[in-house]
């Protein structure tokens, strides 16, 4: 094999970028056979689209490949740079020779477009002088302008699973080695670890790859590339977590829905992902929620036991604040559960958002000032405390709502108690 100089200046996940739909790595659910993007792009006719999901799962790769396989000039701005002027520089190059067989416009990350940038592309994606692909790393349904949603049709993109991307790997350290002119000596569970430790993303897996063998040690006129030494390169790199973006917000979600489950072991996952990215904020903000929400009054106690935790955890900071929010996420996840108390006020807020409120009773209303018995304020009202049980049967509500029933007793022991008691002391059978 004759020994060439290893070319820095081009990134490896360039030089193995796919050619083609079959050469691409994951997205089965979109490129696949009779799949519904490989679809559209089979026949030709290619519609504004938007590509959503992380980075480095082929975004770009696959609109590169639907240009080439259009026919069509493909020009590639990015929304953190584009201007209006380099759009319609795109638009003049339409117009001419250039524009012969249509233009693809690639434009990634169109999020960081101002309203203004992004309508500007509108008149040209409805002319037809442009065909627009464009991709976001965040929900476009939050972030892109809805007169381009509209007129473009969404596909969500995925992390890709491991065993997709292995042979990835190792075809790039293969031409790592190939490249250098040596032969490749690989630990037993690199490819494996880079695979799991590079959260779906294949270009930060090639990247990795690309590391591992500048890194490596030669012997012999081999590269050796060691399994410590690949675990030390993709260290949290799996964590694919924005704190202001979908990633965040999904876990959150998983971790509620997941304690409202009663699966404490998905709970303390979904934790531990929060705790491994810093944010014991936001973390502590959702249980304490969950205790109310989802616990509520099947066990009362758990507001002031969860509060307890995250004060301590506040106190304490990274990583010892592990131990009491971990306690507040087991609590909750094995506690009995009831959604009475948010079923009960969402109902009433209701009520007031639809005007339903009308008069309070004037025995209700506020006697303490001169002239109050005069206008008929506070007479009538009977004192609880003065009868037996401390309660006496009396209308609270307004006349409009006498009859109405905000909250419904849960089946859960706590509240089936309280039930028990009311209900005798009030005569209900």
């Amino acid at each position: 094999m004759v020994e060439r100089e290893y070319e820095m200046g081009s990134p490896l996940a360039d030089k193995i970028r796919p050619k083609t739909l079959d050469d691409v790595v994951g997205q089965s659910h979109l490129l696949g056979k009779n799949k519904p993007l490989r679809r559209i792009i089979d026949s030709g006719h290619i519609p504004n689209m938007i590509f959503y999901g992380p980075s480095g799962i082929g975004k770009t790769t696959v609109a590169r490949i639907i240009a080439d396989n259009a026919n069509m000039r493909m020009y590639k701005l990015n929304g953190t740079s584009a201007s209006v002027q380099d759009i319609k520089g795109i638009i003049t190059d339409a117009d001419s020779l250039f524009g012969y067989n249509g233009i693809l416009l690639y434009l990634d990350e169109i999020q960081y477009l101002n309203k203004k940038q992004q309508q500007s592309l509108l008149e040209y994606i409805e002319n037809g002088k442009i065909t627009l692909i464009s991709s976001t790393t965040e929900n476009p349904y939050f972030s892109v302008y809805n007169a381009i949603i509209s007129r473009s049709t969404v596909f969500e993109f995925l992390p890709v699973p491991p065993d997709e991307i292995a042979p990835a790997i190792k075809r790039a350290f293969q031409i790592c080695a190939d490249e250098m002119g040596k032969k490749l000596r690989l630990e037993s569970g690199v490819i494996e670890h880079i695979a799991h430790g590079c959260g779906g993303d294949v270009r930060k897996s090639i990247n990795t790859v690309e590391l591992c063998v500048l890194s490596a040690d030669t012997k012999d006129d081999c590269i050796v590339v060691t399994l410590e030494n690949a675990k030390l390169l993709t260290q949290r790199s799996n964590m694919r977590y924005d704190r202001d973006g979908d990633e965040h917000y999904n876990i959150l979600s998983a971790l509620q829905k997941s304690i409202r489950g009663s699966d404490e072991n998905a709970a303390l996952h979904y934790a531990a992902r929060l705790m491994e990215a810093g944010d014991i904020i936001s973390l502590s903000r959702r249980l304490l929620v969950i205790a109310c929400e989802d616990v509520g009054l099947a066990y009362p106690q758990a507001i002031s036991i969860v509060k307890a935790c995250v004060d301590s955890a506040m106190q304490l900071g990274l990583p010892e604040a592990r131990l009491p929010l971990a306690e507040a996420v087991i609590l909750l996840a094995t506690a009995p559960k009831s959604n009475s108390g948010i079923c009960a006020i969402d109902e009433a807020i209701a009520d007031i958002r639809a005007g339903d409120s009308g008069d309070i009773p004037s025995y209700l209303q506020d006697g303490h000032y001169a002239g109050s018995a005069a206008l008929g304020k506070a007479q009538g009202y009977k004192y609880p405390h003065s009868y037996p049980n401390s309660w006496v049967e009396q209308q609270y509500l307004p006349d409009n709502l006498k009859d109405r029933k905000y909250y419904t007793y849960g089946d859960n022991k706590t509240e089936q108690a309280a039930k028990e008691y009311w209900d005798k002391i009030k005569g209900k059978k």
